[in-house]
């Protein structure tokens, strides 16, 4: 490119903040992790965006407007609560359902969006890796289709921005920025689920995801394909996120709000209650910290709108190729910041191992995990108390074979649309939006990590912190002992058992003994 092309370029350049000016947006997802973020992110850095709208449904007998205040007072909005408290007014809450016919949205809502939404941000999905297949399809298809059907009514729309998943195609270790061929034709999959009794559609599913290992992946393959197919020339981009942590910087640094994924795993490590897992260690562990997803995905809607062409992008927003880091790095470091930050009223000192031995993790799963349980149990029972400890292991064994395939396997995730969006941000965008993973520093973030779920998932106030030290400390002294008493029992037992043995250690007692008398004289002398 020449001088002259250059200053073109940067003349003709169109900030993203600028770009959403005046725009109105639409959000599936919004009260989701991934959604809350995003819904700050953009009145934050984009304060002349008009409208927010977002799809809301009522939920445990709360209505629409009762979720929004909801969402609106945590603390990832104090903020914009303390600088722009009206700009929280842009948010406006539509009354629907993924799950319904047209997205449960009613007649005058539906003509109010297709009149006046610029961009739409679709991050509505179940995540649940053991999700049924009919649930599975009828919100990360179904729901994507109906909001495709709506898309297509909208006047103004400039860019659809859908979340997938890197693991889509988990089938393959080399995965491209492209929609690879379905394993089936997606409407088929919709048909069978539509028809077919869902006892039924249980038992045919582990023939229908075939080498995926849940319907998470296998659901969000057939949407991507599905996209492809009936999105016409409707301006879409595809961000496909690894596995999404909290946040690195902003708008809170740690700030998570769910447990899915290793963070209610990680975190029942730092409780004392979990030790052990199936584990590649060598392998690359990709996680991505959830504000550079959402900075991503404010780009991706900024450069599908203001580019020339139409042509569906795809990007893959992961770190393993970029800023790898193996998952036995990953474990080391969180144990050593959930020593150095630990959580009020642990149980025993953290400890982590990987495996790849099934045999000898199962061993050491009853030994750690379910012998202490029963016996927490116990105590509780004969307190007066409820007794939990054996549900909490099953459901950390149940979250631990959901995550295992993820655990044992690595991938390869190409990046190079990611790059070229980067490289085509200007200086203050690329700071503003920033999404470039080569910036994490991951001692730095692991301990951010850590300090969040203890403030923002246990509600643990740092003032606590030197308390759960002191008891840290003991707990150390405890768990040292407990070792050096395991080690004397089991010697006492081989001793008992095996007459080769206590020779043995007639042999070695006498040697130390004889080699003691030798070396104190010539100490003494």
């Amino acid at each position: 490119m020449t001088t002259q092309e250059q200053r073109k370029a940067t003349d003709d350049y169109v900030s993203i903040a600028d770009f959403y000016n005046d725009r109105s947006i639409f959000i599936t997802g919004g009260t989701g992790f991934m959604g809350k973020v995003l819904v700050e992110k953009l009145l934050r850095s984009c304060p002349g965006i008009k409208n927010i709208y977002l799809l809301i449904r009522p939920k445990k007998g709360q209505d629409i407007n009762t979720r929004l205040d909801e969402l609106l007072n945590s603390p990832l909005f104090d903020k914009l609560r303390t600088e722009r408290p009206n700009d929280l007014n842009k948010i406006i809450p539509i009354h629907g359902d993924i799950t319904s016919e047209e997205l449960g949205i009613s007649d005058s809502d539906q003509d109010l969006l297709s009149q006046t939404v610029s961009v739409v941000f679709h991050s509505a999905a179940t995540v649940k890796f053991d999700e049924k297949l009919k649930l599975s399809v009828t919100i990360n298809m179904l729901g994507t289709k109906r909001l495709l059907q709506l898309c297509q009514r909208m006047i103004c729309l400039e860019a659809l921005v859908h979340v997938s998943t890197a693991y889509c195609n988990c089938d393959r270790r080399d995965v491209a920025e492209m929609i690879y061929n379905p394993p089936f034709n997606p409407d088929d999959i919709i048909s069978l689920v539509q028809w077919l009794p869902e006892d039924l559609l249980d038992k045919l599913t582990p023939s229908l995801i075939q080498s995926r290992p849940n319907t998470y992946t296998f659901t969000k393959a057939l949407a991507e394909a599905m996209l492809l197919k009936e999105a016409g020339n409707l301006p879409v981009a595809i961000v496909r996120p690894s596995i999404v942590l909290s946040s690195v910087n902003e708008p809170l640094s740690g700030w998570v709000d769910n447990w899915n994924g290793p963070t209610g795993i990680v975190s029942a490590v730092g409780k004392g209650i979990f030790h052990t897992i199936m584990c590649n260690e060598e392998s690359i562990a990709d996680f991505i910290p959830v504000d550079l997803v959402i900075n991503l995905m404010v780009a991706a809607a900024w450069k599908t709108g203001t580019a020339e062409n139409t042509t569906m992008t795809i990007y893959n927003c992961c770190t393993g190729m970029n800023k790898p880091i193996t998952w036995g790095r990953l474990v080391s470091l969180a144990i050593e910041k959930m020593r150095e930050h630990p959580l009020e009223g642990i149980f025993w000192y953290p400890t982590g191992i990987l495996r790849k031995n099934r045999t000898m993790n199962s061993i050491h799963s009853i030994i750690a995990h379910y012998i202490p349980a029963y016996i927490l149990d116990i105590l509780a029972r004969i307190a007066g108390r409820k007794p939990i400890m054996i549900k909490v292991q099953d459901k950390l064994a149940k979250s631990v074979q959901c995550l295992e395939y993820f655990t044992t396997h690595q991938w390869r995730f190409h990046g190079e649309n990611v790059k070229m969006l980067l490289s085509s941000l200007n200086e203050k965008d690329r700071n503003e939006f920033q999404f470039d993973v080569r910036t994490i520093v991951w001692e730095d973030y692991v301990e951010k990590y850590v300090l969040g779920f203890r403030q923002f998932l246990f509600k643990q106030n740092p003032s606590s912190l030197e308390d759960s030290r002191k008891r840290l400390i003991k707990l150390k002294a405890i768990h040292q002992l407990s070792k050096f008493l395991i080690v004397i029992i089991f010697w006492r037992f081989l001793m008992a058992r095996s007459k080769r043995i206590r020779n043995l250690w007639n042999k070695i007692c006498l040697f130390i003994f004889s080699y003691m008398k030798q070396i104190l004289p010539s100490i003494g002398s």
